[in-house]
């Protein structure tokens, strides 16, 4: 009988061994990879890949089951089995392992069907297993979310935190499935950092099940009961790295060492698999490989959803709190919209504005405790999965605190929208801790991501609703404090109602013909105030609002080349942010302008936030001085 005629448990170990053969010779081939684990975990994959629902010629149908696998180094079992359940030619992912412009690199990435979140650092696959539960939840869905991880990266403090976001939403669609090997890169897990896994589920309120990892009967019959249980579910699998191969077998070295090809001849002998390394060798010379296709039309957002009748702001008031009223305004029209909204919040909805949102919506509102780590990472994987997903938090706690996790939404092509509050020195008193002076220029970083200053309430209203509909990762930094409304020099409101937010577009607040001053953030209304008094003084500089600090327009720049000289005031440090980005492009346009940057240029002490404005010049008298003096 071959092996394409066996069914039930034989098949599942026939194929187990194809894997397995595959692993070995893709690792060797390559010169490095991991194939320990991918040894220890093949079969748990194998079973994974016969019971759960999907469909390998239509990899991205709606209702799927999703397997997330956290420890995304034992990419060589995940590309065997994919391969050998239908979705890609096993030849092709053995020739092109690690080979530069392949699909299948040394980490599972989101680009390959079949693959539902990249992975790679550690620890981060159970958080996005629970925003992927979560979205089921939104949507009714009877599909389950599985996440296989590692016995080490258990040791992780995001880990815990996704436990008992899983255990307080009852996510009973998820099951985690850990590869219990009990060997990482330095030795035994006992040795490297004790734990105990199992019990650590068990008091976060999981349902924990024990079995042989390699025992395709236990296996089968215990995801079955898994799809029972009315929680969480982590099964405990226990496994032997590099199983099947002998002198492999309980040997940590293997981990991340590849087999030289005289062993490769021995293992495969074992194994009873062919040896064809020299045929791949061969074909992996000669294939080409180009650019992965990109893949928008399964990873960008689609939308139904409305932005409404812009709320319009006459009395001061903070950016926050238009934030917050008009995210519940466009959750309560969009009632009727098959797209959903949902909100995430890390203890901090009355600080943020989100509670409203949270009161008017409460099962698309997650209440995540101050847990921030895994909450970006859940909210970006839910926001891969149809739904228009918010995360709103303080500036230091969104920005710098995760930007691990940022940086992993943006690889994973994410449609997460991230609103810092509380950015800058603005937020005052709390000191250099709290207060967020590189949120530009963190996000200057992430390839994907773009970031949004809002001026005042009226400009964070029509932009909070001009992103209702858009796809990929944004960020909308604002300030603490209650700001006024901005006004133009006939007294007109600067963001009336029929204003349209244009990303990348620099708003003219003042016209002049005595240099450029380019504000963004909290600043704006001082430096207007300043600008206004020197218009008095006869002195007319040309004054721009820029609220979209990394994308600066080639008209913007050719009119601060013409002028000769630019002032730029952001709350921000002085290196990173809009003056950086000011001189970097003048620099690339081969355009010329004297240029003084005004900011922050050290950790700033604990004072009230007009305090610390004027103790970094950013008061209204400072910027009279410094302007006046510097654009005549």
């Amino acid at each position: 009988m071959s092996k394409q005629e066996l069914t039930g448990i034989p098949m599942l170990e026939a194929r187990s061994k194809e894997a397995r053969a595959a692993i070995l010779t893709m690792t060797t081939l390559a010169g490095c990879g991991h194939p320990g684990g991918s040894m220890s975990s093949i079969d748990i994959l194998n079973c994974l890949y016969h019971t759960i629902r999907h469909d390998p010629k239509n990899p991205y149908m709606e209702n799927r089951d999703r397997v997330v696998v956290s420890i995304g180094h034992i990419s060589p079992a995940v590309y065997s089995i994919l391969a050998l359940t239908g979705y890609f030619p096993l030849e092709d992912a053995i020739t092109g392992y690690r080979v530069l412009h392949s699909r299948y690199e040394g980490h599972i990435e989101r680009e390959l069907p079949g693959v539902e979140w990249t992975t790679g650092n550690l620890g981060q696959g159970l958080s996005a297993a629970v925003g992927m539960a979560l979205a089921a939840k939104i949507k009714n869905s009877d599909a389950r979310v599985y996440v296989l991880m590692g016995d080490g990266e258990q040791q992780k403090g995001q880990q815990a935190e996704a436990r008992l976001m899983a255990s307080k939403y009852q996510l009973n669609n998820l099951c985690a499935i850990v590869d219990y090997n009990r060997l990482q890169i330095s030795g035994s897990i006992n040795d490297v950092m004790p734990q105990n896994i199992r019990k650590s589920y068990e008091a976060d309120g999981w349902m924990v099940m024990e079995v042989n990892g390699h025992d395709f009967r236990q296996i089968l019959s215990t995801l079955e009961q898994a799809r029972k249980q009315e929680k969480p579910v982590m099964i405990l699998a226990r496994t032997v790295m590099g199983k099947g191969v002998d002198f492999m077998e309980n040997q940590h070295k293997y981990h991340g060492s590849a087999l030289k090809p005289e062993q490769l001849e021995e293992a495969l002998k074992q194994l009873g698999e062919p040896n064809r390394f020299e045929e791949y060798k061969a074909l992996r010379a000669v294939t080409p490989f180009a650019p992965a296709l990109a893949l928008d039309e399964h990873f960008s957002l689609k939308t139904d959803l409305q932005a409404g009748q812009p709320i319009v702001y006459e009395e001061k008031t903070d950016n926050r709190s238009a934030w917050g009223a008009a995210i519940k305004d466009l959750g309560e029209i969009n009632q009727a919209a098959q797209t959903p909204i949902a909100v995430f919040d890390c203890d901090l909805s009355g600080s943020v504005k989100t509670d409203g949102f949270a009161k008017a919506f409460p099962e698309r509102f997650f209440q995540a405790g101050i847990m921030e780590h895994n909450t970006c990472v859940a909210a970006g994987a839910m926001s891969s999965c149809g739904i228009q997903t918010f995360w709103s938090d303080f500036g230091m706690f969104g920005a710098a605190e995760v930007y691990n996790m940022q940086r992993l939404n943006d690889i994973n092509h994410a449609n997460l929208k991230v609103v810092l509050t509380h950015a800058g020195i603005d937020v005052g008193e709390d000191g250099k801790t709290h207060q967020s002076i590189d949120y530009i220029s963190l996000c200057r970083t992430l390839p994907g991501v773009r970031i949004i200053l809002p001026a005042d309430p009226n400009h964070t209203d029509r932009i909070i609703r001009w992103l209702i509909d858009k796809p990929g990762n944004y960020v909308v930094a604002m300030g603490r404090s209650k700001i006024p409304i901005l006004k133009t020099d006939a007294n007109q409101l600067m963001y009336p109602m029929d204003y349209s937010f244009e990303y990348g577009k620099a708003d003219l607040l003042r016209e002049g013909n005595q240099g450029c001053v380019l504000v963004c953030g909290t600043p704006v209304a001082n430096t207007i105030k300043a600008v206004d008094t020197l218009r008095e003084q006869g002195i007319f500089p040309k004054l721009y609002y820029i609220s979209s600090p990394l994308s600066l327009e080639r008209t913007l720049l050719e009119e601060i080349a013409k002028l000769g000289k630019v002032v730029t005031i952001e709350d921000h440090f002085i290196r990173g942010g809009l003056g950086t980005t000011l001189a970097e492009r003048l620099a690339e346009e081969g355009l010329c302008a004297r240029q003084l940057k005004i900011g922050v240029d050290k950790y700033a002490p604990s004072a009230p936030s007009d305090q610390l404005y004027q103790y970094f010049g950013m008061d209204a008298q400072s910027l009279i001085k410094s302007i006046g003096e510097w654009v005549q």
